[in-house]
């Protein structure tokens, strides 16, 4: 297991299937965890299941401002962020025809102008302290499309533009910016589907199952360590297969 001694770890959206997967493996590899979240009551019940301590901050990461605040509490109770995984997000699906502005306005904010607000405080001081991590979690979707996502793909496709062009940038400060692409996974939200919806989608997918969110974990544990220091501005795809390029 990958050797993160201490650092501090910060997960947007932690609390759901992958997101909490993610903490429970940096937290397994000694790193410090803060999350971020919305619905305090659901927080506050996830906290109390972990077998470490994570630091909770409520904060709309969709919201610049409330990003300014969210580097405030860290920083006053962390001392700062080595590892950032900007994980949160949400869907709002819609064939163009049918999909809103507000739909699209949506996802475009939770889902890619989140990934600018919350990077945008901690980049300098990874830089500043040579090293750092940024772990940017998109969607098999944002590589191969999918019918009535445009928002959702379309912002998942950016995180990857991001990605390629910020490593570029702080590649030399010793900070790595990378895209992992999970495909179907048997999260809460995935297993709420119909059974033979589900069987559908598996039929599609070479390994033959859903993914784990441990597994998932266990790539972005590897891409925030030490071991993982010549890999950036990488999408790496975890989708069983199902779409390969």
């Amino acid at each position: 297991m990958p050797e993160l001694n201490n650092k501090v770890a910060l997960v947007t959206g932690g609390t759901g299937g992958i997101g909490s997967a993610i903490c429970q493996r940096l937290a397994a590899a000694g790193a410090r965890i803060a999350t971020t979240y919305r619905n305090a009551e659901k927080a506050e019940a996830w906290a109390a299941e972990q077998p470490y301590e994570p630091l909770l901050i409520a904060c709309d990461v969709g919201n610049y401002e409330e990003c300014v605040r969210l580097k405030e509490t860290l920083e006053a109770q962390l001392g700062g962020c080595d590892i950032l995984v900007n994980n949160a997000g949400i869907t709002r699906d819609a064939t163009f025809k049918k999909i809103t502005p507000e739909k699209w306005q949506q996802v475009i904010n939770a889902d890619l102008d989140s990934v600018f607000n919350v990077s945008h405080q901690f980049v300098a001081g990874m830089t500043d302290r040579g090293w750092g991590r940024v772990i940017n979690i998109a969607s098999i979707n944002g590589q191969k499309g999918c019918f009535g996502q445009t928002n959702y793909c379309a912002a998942k496709a950016g995180m990857h533009g991001f990605t390629m062009a910020l490593a570029q940038e702080v590649a030399r400060k010793g900070v790595t910016v990378n895209t992992v692409s999970p495909g179907y996974i048997a999260t809460e939200m995935v297993m709420a589907v119909r059974e033979e919806v589900r069987e559908q989608i598996v039929a599609q997918i070479p390994v033959g199952r859903l993914g784990r969110p441990e597994e998932i974990a266990g790539l972005v544990a590897f891409l925030a360590s030490d071991d993982a220091g010549f890999i950036t501005g990488a999408n790496l795809a975890a989708n069983g297969g199902q779409h390969m390029h």
